[in-house]
């Protein structure tokens, strides 16, 4: 349910983020992840990162039901 990310400016600084809690990801010129409760997240992967590592993690998930 998690994805890693990288904190903005602190690349010894990853987390995970539950997926499932994204509501918006912005590009300004950082990323922004704005999640449903409204706390907002700057990371150094760019938006397209995001996207994918979600749709990979989507992906396993659904492989990992069948």
């Amino acid at each position: 349910m998690v994805i890693k990310v990288t904190k903005l400016k602190s690349q010894d600084c990853d987390f995970v983020v539950n997926a499932e809690l994204i509501e918006t990801i912005e590009e300004t010129p950082d990323t922004v992840i704005t999640l449903t409760s409204g706390k907002k997240l700057i990371v150094e992967e760019s938006m397209d990162e995001i996207v994918r590592k979600v749709m990979d993690y989507r992906r396993a998930l659904y492989r990992n039901m069948r």
